[in-house]
């Protein structure tokens, strides 16, 4: 660490904005010449789910280098971002304005004069501005319907309970109706499914990878190949 000792806060920032800016250009990379915010979409899904492994049980420099992963791609999006038509283009000091005005908005106990006493206030006032920002007719607006299936039917529940709509689940005993039912209880629990289900099974491949270390498993193996 005794580098980033020496360095000004946000140097290291703008360094890496201008190794991004020099891939992107004319005498850069011609891999990085040849993306698109649509090419770009899965490595970005799939830096996501590193972070998140990292999160789970990685050590601090494995989060460190996840975060910066991911940092990449946002990076990355903003410069494709300054080659859009005319009143299209934006670069990355307008998302970090955008962000920082929300923020701001959303946070009027913190920039302003509002009080709250609990961190559900702060979820009520958070929802309430943003019902105002966005003029949305509808609960789902908004919802990223191509999200994973637990995770979108845990959302679905919880923009239905704060906004006050009652609608029941489908009546069938199906899988489907069963998982969507464990969603919906997780997110009543401040539990995330997908979060969950995803420990679960991580937990049962390491159970996999240790059973097929032992020695009973590999007789079996040996056995069933004979």
């Amino acid at each position: 660490m005794g580098a980033a000792d020496d360095r000004e806060d946000g140097s290291a920032l703008l360094e890496l904005i201008g190794i991004v800016d020099r891939l992107r250009s004319p005498d850069g990379c011609p891999w990085d010449a040849q993306q698109t915010h649509q090419t770009l979409a899965p490595y970005l899904l799939e830096e996501t789910y590193e972070l998140l492994d990292a999160i789970r049980g990685g050590s601090a420099e494995e989060l460190r280098e996840e975060l910066g992963d991911v940092l990449f791609q946002v990076l990355f999006h903003a410069r494709l971002a300054q080659e859009l038509p005319d009143g299209e283009r934006f670069d990355l000091d307008d998302v970090a304005a955008d962000i920082g005005a929300k923020l701001t908005r959303r946070h009027p106990h913190v920039f302003g004069d509002v009080t709250v006493t609990s961190a559900a206030d702060v979820e009520a006032n958070w929802d309430e501005i943003k019902r105002g920002e966005k003029h949305r007719a509808s609960v789902i607006d908004g919802v990223p319907l191509a999200m994973p299936s637990l995770a979108l039917a845990a959302t679905l529940q919880t923009r239905a309970r704060r906004a006050g709509v009652r609608v029941s689940p489908a009546a069938d005993d199906g899988f489907g109706a069963r998982l969507f039912a464990l969603a919906v209880q997780a997110s009543e629990a401040g539990v995330d499914p997908e979060l969950a289900l995803r420990a679960s099974a991580l937990e049962y491949a390491e159970a996999l990878q240790a059973a097929e270390r032992a020695p009973s498993a590999l007789g079996a193996g040996a056995a069933d190949g004979a």
